[in-house]
C-alpha cells in the first residue's frame, strides 16, 4: 500500500509539472539549480516525513521506482528513448586551466541493457573531426574514414561515463544492478536521498536525489588510477527540461577531485528518430 501511495504521488507530481505553465517549470528548475550551488555551513535538520503520526521509512526500490516515474515511466522511457539524436557543445578544461570547445552529435539505439546499447559520438574540434562508436560492450573509432583504436584513457572515460550515469539508475533492473539506500541527509540546503548502485561488474555509483522533486541532482564514483590514488568524480545534472514527456538535464558538469574538467550543453535532442544501423559498423580495410 505504501509503495502504491509513493508511486501515485510521484506520478501526480510529474503530470502536474507537464501541465504547469512554462514560467512555473522554469522557476522550479532555477530554484533547484540555485539551491544546489548554495553553500550551507550549518543546514537545519529536517525531520523524516510522518504519516498518521508515525515516521515513514522508504526503501531504495520505492525511491528509485518513483524516480523512474518522474523521468517518464519505465515503458515510456523504453519506447520513447529507443532511438535518439542529440547535438550539443562540449567544453573540456585542462589541468593548466586552458579550455577546448567542440561540437558533438550523439546517435544511439537502446539495447536490452547498457552493454547492448549502440552509440555513435561524432566530435568536431577546431583542428580535427573523429567518431567514437560503442557496440557489444566495446569501443572503437573512425578518423578520415579509417578505423582506429582509441587511447586507453579515452576508452576508460567513455565506458565510465556510460555506466556511471542516470540511465544506469533508470535501468537498474534491466542491467541486473543492486540498489541500497545509503541514507537521507541535508546538503547545500537540499533534502536528499542517497542511493548506492552496484552493477554486475562491481562498479559503484552513489546518486544524490532530491526528496522534493525526485530528480537526480548529482552522482559520485571513483575510478582506479594505475599505480596511484583513485580519482573521485562528481557529475552534476542541471537545467532539467521535459522532452517528449521524459525528463532530461540539458547541462552536465564533470568534476575530478574537486576540479571541473568537462561541461556539456545540449542544444537539441530528439527521440524516436530511426537510426540506421550502418553508422555503427566498422569500415572495411
Amino acid at each position: 500500500m505504501l509503495r502504491l501511495f509513493v508511486a501515485l504521488i510521484a506520478l501526480a507530481a510529474f503530470l502536474v509539472s507537464l501541465a504547469s505553465p512554462v514560467k512555473t517549470r522554469a522557476a522550479a528548475v532555477a530554484q533547484d539549480n540555485k539551491q544546489e550551488t548554495k553553500q550551507e555551513t550549518k543546514p537545519a535538520a529536517k525531520p523524516e516525513p510522518k504519516q498518521n503520526g508515525k515516521d515513514v521509512k522508504f526503501t531504495a526500490e520505492q525511491i528509485v521506482e518513483s524516480v523512474i516515474l518522474i523521468y517518464g515511466t519505465r515503458p515510456g522511457l523504453e519506447q520513447i528513448r529507443k532511438y535518439g539524436v542529440e547535438r550539443g557543445k562540449l567544453t573540456r578544461t585542462n589541468t593548466d586551466g586552458n579550455t577546448e570547445e567542440s561540437e558533438y552529435e550523439r546517435r544511439f539505439v537502446r539495447g536490452e541493457n547498457l552493454d547492448k546499447d549502440k552509440i555513435r559520438l561524432d566530435q568536431k574540434l577546431p583542428t580535427m573531426e573523429y567518431s567514437l562508436i560503442f557496440g557489444d560492450g566495446k569501443l572503437w573509432g573512425i578518423i578520415n574514414g579509417a578505423a582506429f583504436t582509441p587511447r586507453q584513457d579515452a576508452t576508460v572515460n567513455f565506458i565510465s561515463q556510460h555506466h556511471h550515469s542516470i540511465d544506469s539508475l533508470l535501468r537498474y533492473k534491466e542491467c541486473g544492478s543492486t540498489i541500497t539506500l545509503a541514507g537521507r541527509e541535508q546538503q547545500k540546503g537540499l533534502d536528499l536521498f542517497m542511493i548506492d548502485l552496484v552493477d554486475k561488474d562491481k562498479r559503484k555509483t552513489r546518486y544524490y536525489i532530491s526528496a522534493r522533486s525526485l530528480r537526480v541532482l548529482w552522482l559520485e564514483y571513483e575510478e582506479g588510477n594505475p599505480g596511484g590514488v583513485p580519482v573521485k568524480y562528481t557529475r552534476k545534472f542541471l537545467d532539467y527540461r521535459v522532452v517528449q514527456q521524459t525528463l532530461v538535464p540539458y547541462r552536465t558538469v564533470l568534476v575530478e577531485d574537486g576540479r571541473q574538467s568537462q561541461e556539456s550543453r545540449v542544444l537539441t535532442i530528439t527521440y524516436g528518430v530511426k537510426v540506421n544501423d550502418s553508422i555503427f559498423q566498422r569500415p572495411e580495410g
